[in-house]
């Protein structure tokens, strides 16, 4: 079918005008400006003239639990929510059960989500301290990247001793996504902490047992292997103002995400949102939100990534040393960041960049990512002047809360569009949409 997507306001790569689109056999045929006409009939019109047509979100940074923790969520219920939040790519991460460490158990996650996922996905390989042998089987088409966990991790995933580390960085090929903080420093930190506080510290305390410090430790010494055998990095969750200063003239092949939650909570959250918003690394200062804000504003930050981490509410019980860190937040990411936008922390050119066009450039995804002739017909139409209050019915992560119910939003997903096809419309989503491997340029 030739479908006309007419008169939305479209932002992409910088600009907004009014115009439309045609899609044909699940791509963008024609980019219309103005009045302009398609070429030849169309067989279906969707009218959107009071609405903002963006790329459809590529979220380089979920976790959706399948296999081994499906419980908490899985691929088709996450998938789902990422529809109703605009999202239509994903990159999942290794840290399931059994651990996307070897090939078969990421081969595994490829058929689950070829069955179940209504958005495109692609999968991490996680890094071990012996698995590095596996680095030059991965199809480089196939796999976003690896995955490590140079802190904050268990078990065989937790690599941080120097000589591990540098094998890592001198063979991998693909971009390596880093968790970046310094064990032994929180180790350190929790031990004062339970010292003075008792064996459950409050979750107030999370930011001081998870600090600057250990943060900024890891971070650096991530981009120092990176500049030194010249690996792709990509530093994850970046949450201290002091971390930024690695970032400045670090690069091309050094990038840096932020999350939704790092952008949007402080440490003064803690008291009215709890253990909601316990994450690794730790939401932190007021001061650090605000200097994160203002480098993704200004470039230095160069992708809005989730960190989409869905627990029970039941493993939210505790307190800094005890409740689960993670949060859902795929379904409200885009409508958090068009708060910012509202509030003119960033521009809507500039949110596009963050969550659209630089996780397609810097992973190399093949067509997608923007409103471009040739490209995958990816795209999401907002309503703006619509304010709305998230209520827990609208929340459809299976873990069934979010950091963001009773936050009231003034813009709106209205469709989202995978591939050519409407996988949701107001409310509703539409089942028997499935979403595309993603491949990758390289």
């Amino acid at each position: 079918m030739r479908i006309l997507i007419s008169n939305p306001t479209i932002v992409n790569e910088g600009e907004q005008f009014k115009g439309s689109i045609v899609i044909n056999n699940g791509r963008i045929s024609e980019i219309l400006r103005g009045n302009e006409l398609p070429r030849g009939e169309v067989d279906c019109i969707v009218e959107a003239h009071d609405m903002y047509l963006i790329p459809g979100v590529i979220d380089d940074h979920v976790h959706f639990r399948e296999p081994g923790l499906t419980a908490k969520a899985d691929i088709n219920s996450e998938s789902r929510a990422a529809a109703a939040g605009g999202v239509t790519s994903y990159m999942e991460m290794p840290n399931t059960v059994p651990q996307t460490t070897t090939p078969a158990a990421l081969k595994e996650k490829f058929a689950i989500a070829a069955k179940e996922s209504l958005v495109n996905y692609s999968f991490y390989f996680g890094a071990t301290n012996d698995n590095y042998k596996y680095f030059a089987k991965l199809n480089p088409r196939r796999v976003c990247g690896i995955k490590l966990f140079m802190g904050s991790s268990t078990g065989n995933m937790l690599v941080d001793e120097a000589d591990k580390l540098d094998k890592i960085f001198s063979t991998a090929t693909l971009p390596i996504a880093v968790h970046c903080e310094d064990t032994k420093t929180i180790a350190a930190n929790a031990k004062k902490v339970v010292a003075s506080e008792g064996s459950n510290p409050d979750v107030t305390f999370h930011p001081v047992i998870r600090d600057a410090k250990a943060c900024y430790r890891s971070t650096k010494s991530a981009v120092e292997l990176a500049k030194k055998h010249g690996t792709k990095l990509h530093v994850m969750h970046v949450s201290t103002k002091k971390e930024l200063a690695l970032f400045k003239n670090a690069g091309s092949n050094i990038t840096a995400e932020v999350t939704p939650a790092h952008l949007t909570f402080c440490s003064d959250d803690y008291t009215r949102l709890g253990t909601k918003i316990k994450c690794n690394p730790a939401i932190k200062s007021s001061e650090d939100r605000d200097a994160l804000r203002r480098a993704t504003a200004d470039g230095l930050i160069d992708v809005i990534g989730t960190d989409h981490a869905p627990h029970l509410p039941k493993d939210k019980e505790g307190g800094a040393l005890t409740a689960a860190s993670g949060m859902p937040s795929i379904q409200f990411s885009l409508l958090a960041m068009l708060k910012l936008v509202d509030e003119g922390v960033l521009t809507i050119e500039n949110m596009v960049e963050k969550m659209c066009h630089a996780p397609a450039r810097i992973f190399g995804v093949n067509r997608r990512g923007y409103i471009k002739k040739g490209y995958a017909a990816d795209f999401v139409l907002l309503r703006n002047g619509c304010p709305h209050t998230i209520e827990k019915s609208d929340i459809i992560s299976k873990c069934g809360w979010s950091p963001f119910e009773g936050d009231t939003f003034n813009w709106a997903v209205a469709q989202t569009w995978v591939n050519g096809e409407c996988a949701y419309k107001e409310g509703k989503i539409n089942e028997e949409v499935r979403g595309k491997a993603l491949v990758f340029d390289r």
